[in-house]
């Protein structure tokens, strides 16, 4: 769930205060969870609306960077994981392209961000996907293919210079 919240926030600390909530509140409502559900989607559920509670607050509350120097120097938690690629000029490539992607990703519309995160990263169903989300599965489903072709229009050019 964590890397979920990583992906969703783009910010490692939102992602653990989000995580740290979100068990908080599997605790605090407790007895209304259904046994007949699976605990994951649950959790999910839960986390995805802690999730759009940050992004109204980061709405209203723009981040100001005390730090500008670490973020320049490249400082995120996704940077700083250790790169076992043979070849600098590898590790390069695929370090803009994976930014590239993720800045992307991060610019789809949130109804179609989330669903495409819990599907592609999470390796969610529909079926829990529209649990989440409060939807059908097959509006889980056209989300999650809307955001592929945004991504895939937005992103078809590094497609074809990958292969």
């Amino acid at each position: 769930m964590f890397n979920y919240l990583i992906r969703c926030l783009q910010n490692e600390e939102d992602a653990a205060d989000t995580a740290q909530e979100s068990f908080v509140r599997v605790y605090l409502n407790r007895a209304k969870f259904d046994p007949s559900q699976r605990f994951s989607t649950w959790l999910y559920a839960i986390a995805t609306n802690l999730v759009k509670d940050r992004y109204r607050y980061r709405s209203r509350h723009p981040q100001v960077s005390l730090d500008a120097e670490n973020e320049a120097a490249g400082g995120n938690f996704v940077e700083a994981l250790p790169e076992q690629r043979p070849m600098p000029s590898e590790t390069l490539l695929a370090k803009e392209r994976a930014e590239i992607v993720r800045r992307a990703v991060s610019a789809l519309p949130e109804e179609l961000r989330v669903p495409l995160v819990l599907f592609e990263y999470e390796e969610l169903s529909h079926a829990e996907i529209s649990v989440v989300l409060r939807c059908s599965p097959k509006a889980a489903e056209t989300r999650i293919y809307r955001a592929r072709k945004q991504l895939r229009d937005k992103l078809g050019w590094l497609l074809e210079n990958s292969e």
